[in-house]
């Protein structure tokens, strides 16, 4: 759904000078802020930062990788910022620091694209993100796996760089479609994309995590009941056993 470059783009000026010996040179800033439209609607909001908050909870003891949604990449080979942007609703760049950015200019992060890049689908952006935007990723990002999802219709695909051109990624018997540069799997699950693990696990997000840890621990304490119970009706004593 993000926004196509053009010389219509409006950003802060954050030029930077270098002194030199045949004067003073402008140089281009290093961290442009993002210029990216509003998300289509709720569901597409929602599906962007699950994507990022599931990803974010699995990877948190990771610190070689940035994951972003709605924000701008700029990519001019003369590191100009009033042309050649885009905007994907969700992307991963791996072998990167985890920082905070206001964007991506690839100028500044050693040249690097995304790895795995997820346009969400609407009306006023499928023929572009099917279209254009496919080509781009293809022929200029050069990012090796693209995926498509609609929040509304549930249209999901997927494609792998290979020999410079896209090919559909077949799903499994569930559906689900793996991406090697993840190392996990996509699927639609309850009506959204979500991940899933090599053996076809959902990964959670941090509140279903949290809610799955808390019903583990009740079910201990469950177990532990019954087997104090059970001790004391054999005339034994769990809280003597314990203290040994």
């Amino acid at each position: 759904m993000g926004r196509v470059g053009g010389a219509g783009m409006v950003a802060a000026d954050q030029t930077r000078i270098l002194q030199t010996e045949a004067g003073p040179v402008p140089l281009p800033p290093n961290d442009l802020p993002s210029d990216e439209p509003p998300l289509e609607s709720s569901l597409h909001l929602q599906q962007m930062m699950l994507l990022l908050n599931c990803l974010d909870w699995l990877w948190q003891d990771r610190n070689d990788y940035f994951a972003a949604g709605n924000l701008t990449i700029y990519y001019n080979a003369r590191q100009l910022k009033s042309k050649d942007f885009r905007g994907p609703d969700f992307f991963v760049i791996l072998g990167t620091e985890k920082r905070s950015r206001k964007s991506w200019m690839v100028w500044e992060e050693e040249g690097r694209y995304p790895n795995v890049i997820v346009e969400l689908l609407s009306d006023s952006t499928a023929k572009t993100d099917r279209g254009l935007k496919k080509e781009i990723y293809q022929t200029i990002f050069r990012t090796p796996e693209y995926f498509w999802f609609s929040p509304d219709t549930l249209e999901f695909e997927g494609f792998l760089l290979t020999g410079g051109v896209y090919q559909a990624i077949a799903p499994n018997e569930r559906g689900h479609r793996w991406s090697e540069q993840l190392q996990l799997f996509l699927g639609v699950h309850e009506s959204q994309l979500r991940y899933f693990s090599l053996e076809g696990d959902l990964i959670p997000t941090p509140k279903e995590a949290a809610k799955a840890e808390s019903q583990r621990a009740e079910a201990e304490q469950r177990r532990n009941a019954k087997l104090a119970a059970k001790l004391r009706e054999l005339g034994i004593d769990p809280d003597e056993l314990s203290a040994e």
